[in-house]
């Protein structure tokens, strides 16, 4: 089978009769909601990930996802079933991907790590299959050097939640195809996704807008211009933001925030972009936000209550 007639294939689900294969490399929370989206979809997917723990609490929550969906009204106990078989765990990377047509990587944004699964990738799966990238900040065209099929190699950056957010910034390397592009542009349509096509620049497009100004709000803390629910405030009602930048902060995790702003300084070497003294210690300090349960806000378990952190109430 060629490139082209392997991505017009990759377009047709199972149900539509051959085709649709893919894989998702990583259980964390990006991955399994990659999976979950492929498979509501009508796609056959491997979800791979070298620990099995990590898999059975991936397939729970997909589960819980598909769940909050029936209650809404957005699918039936009929599609949740079929979801859930279009699913198949995977703890071997090799073995999950040697019949794929697209291959999905969801692992930390480490790149070390990343070229690692790449270079696996390169090697297991057919010559023709597609190699994606979630990553939020890492150069595709790096990624794509160390394989041997650069020209199938692009970025597939899907927003958290992946099942409720539309957006898909679709990241084209130096050497992607056209068709390449092409196909993950229409792929992420039948996903119900609405995919925005960029260039390979440090923080893409997403990032490269929303990490200044996610640090300038944290440089605004840190001066003492306002307080932590101020900054928020200000944000939410004056521009319509759904969460201010310093709660957003906390959901993506202040580590991954700062590991974007230090991607971006030294992607343009440009001072703008140096991480506030603030946002370095709180990361020194294990207040990473969400994940950790303290960051600008408190986060207990079972609340939904948004409590600014000790540290900063005035």
């Amino acid at each position: 089978m060629n490139s082209i007639s392997n991505f017009n294939s990759l377009l047709v689900p199972p149900s539509g009769g051959g085709g649709g294969k893919v894989s998702v490399i990583g259980a964390g929370t990006m991955g399994n909601g990659i999976a979950h989206v492929f498979a509501q979809s009508g796609f056959a997917v491997n979800l791979i990930d070298v620990n099995p723990t990590q898999l059975q609490r991936a397939l729970t929550t997909i589960e819980k996802n598909i769940d909050r969906q029936i209650a809404k009204g957005a699918v039936t106990e009929e599609q949740k079933k079929q979801t859930l078989k279009n699913i198949t765990s995977v703890t071997d990377i090799a073995e999950g991907v040697k019949n794929a047509q697209l291959v999905v990587e969801a692992a930390t944004e480490n790149i070390d790590l990343k070229l690692s699964i790449f270079k696996q990738m390169d090697i297991a799966a057919p010559a023709d299959c597609i190699l994606a990238t979630n990553t939020s900040s890492i150069s595709i065209t790096k990624i794509a050097a160390i394989t041997k099929r650069p020209e199938l190699v692009i970025g597939m950056h899907f927003m958290n939640p992946v099942p409720v957010m539309k957006l898909v910034e679709i990241i084209n390397g130096y050497a992607t195809k056209k068709e390449v592009t092409q196909t993950i542009v229409e792929l992420s349509k039948q996903l119900g996704k609405i995919p925005c096509a960029v260039n390979d620049y440090p923080g893409f497009i997403a990032n490269r807008i929303l990490m200044p100004m996610i640090n300038e709000a944290i440089y605004s803390l840190y001066e003492g211009v306002a307080g932590v629910e101020e900054i928020d405030t200000v944000m939410k009602l004056g521009m319509a933001h759904p969460m201010g930048p310093l709660q957003l902060a906390d959901f993506i995790g202040l580590d991954v925030c700062l590991s974007i702003l230090k991607v971006l300084q030294d992607g343009f070497g440009n001072p703008k972009y140096a991480p506030c003294p603030l946002l370095v210690n709180m990361v020194m300090a294990g207040k990473l936000g969400v994940k950790s349960g303290e960051g600008f806000y408190v986060y207990a378990a079972g609340s939904k209550d948004l409590v600014v952190s000790e540290r900063f109430k005035k």
